[in-house]
């Protein structure tokens, strides 16, 4: 039976060049890698991908935590990441903590992880102290994506949540709207995840930059989706006086603001000007003004930096280098439900 030295002698490589090239890493050169392919299909070579992981010290399988997988942003980066692994011949293993307390304790716990992963990347999940010195004691390379999910010496990969926010608040400003409104992530929300404090600054920051102090009656924290959305914006009519201009922390939240709107019989953008975060896939349908964040290309990259310590011999245990987090760029993308402010 052919093993894996034989297709190295006549590749005249060595044993973890071929291993690498035949699981399609990056860390191999194309015409290596056509030498490799070449020799092991002249041998009828078929490697067998669980063999070669073991016999490497790994388990070709890298976890991902999310918060809840039905959320738009979470689905998008998932997929991207799954992708990007299985070109790499890695697998994923989903942790979806759906908002139970229950999942996180179990999920993220040591014993779930230890010798079942080679590598984790947590999207959007802030990590308490406890299962911060828990994952540390497992020395294994990670990646975050979000704001607010920094874990010492791992590569994070964002956007600029505040940069986001002032331009979206800046957007309605430039249309003459003064009274205009926020509604934000819920901090008692057991998502945990922490990007809307960051927006809500950015929110703020804009105001004050144009002479206006942030007016704690047009701020209104809920959940971080559709139904969160609608219960917002039903509080800010209740208030009474309601803006002219609503600034929704995320696009499913936007969403929820339209419909209350139009329950409440007022028009979107002639009546109330409503803009989001993400791009949601429904967006350009609802005609929802947003930033758009590249989702997808986070969890790609995100992905292709967990694979570059895998490429080589597994690591060993020691002090973690400090990296700075990858921040992508963010656009404003102007649609129907924006509108110069009317006059009063």
């Amino acid at each position: 039976m052919t093993r894996i030295d034989d297709v190295a002698r006549l590749a005249g490589v060595s044993t973890a060049t071929v291993s690498r090239a035949l699981r399609g890493l990056p860390t191999v050169s194309a015409a290596t890698r056509h030498r490799v392919l070449a020799a092991a299909e002249q041998l009828q070579y078929a490697v067998s991908p669980s063999a070669s992981r073991l016999a490497g010290g790994r388990t070709g399988t890298v976890a991902v935590v999310v918060p809840r997988i039905t959320r738009w942003f979470f689905g998008v980066v998932v997929e991207a990441v799954e992708d990007f692994l299985h070109q790499a011949g890695y697998d994923l293993l989903l942790h979806n903590l759906g908002g139970r307390e229950q999942n996180r304790q179990r999920l993220l716990h040591p014993a779930n992880l230890h010798k079942r992963v080679d590598a984790v990347m947590l999207v959007a999940t802030p990590l308490r102290a406890p299962e911060l010195s828990a994952l540390a004691a497992l020395d294994l390379p990670g990646v975050t994506v979000s704001s607010g999910t920094d874990v010492p010496g791992w590569p994070c990969v964002r956007i600029d949540d505040v940069v986001a926010a002032r331009t979206a608040t800046r957007h309605l400003l430039d249309l003459g709207h003064r009274r205009i409104a926020h509604i934000s992530g819920d901090p008692d929300d057991e998502l945990a995840f922490t990007a809307h404090l960051d927006r809500r600054r950015g929110y703020q920051e804009a105001l004050r930059a144009a002479g206006l102090s942030p007016d704690p009656s047009l701020d209104v924290e809920s959940r971080f989706d559709i139904a969160g959305g609608t219960r917002a914006t039903e509080e800010l009519l209740r208030r009474g006086d309601p803006p002219t201009a609503i600034f929704a922390a995320c696009d499913e939240m936007a969403m929820g603001a339209m419909g209350a709107l139009r329950d409440a019989g007022l028009r979107v953008p002639q009546d109330v000007s409503v803009i989001g975060i993400d791009d949601h896939a429904l967006a350009g349908v609802l005609g929802l003004s947003t930033i758009a964040q590249p989702a997808a290309e986070q969890g790609r990259l995100a992905a292709k930096l967990l694979l570059d310590p895998l490429a080589g011999p597994p690591r060993q245990p020691g002090p973690h280098r400090a990296t700075s987090p990858v921040i992508l760029n963010t656009r404003l993308v102007v649609r129907e439900s924006t509108a110069p402010a009317r006059a009063h």
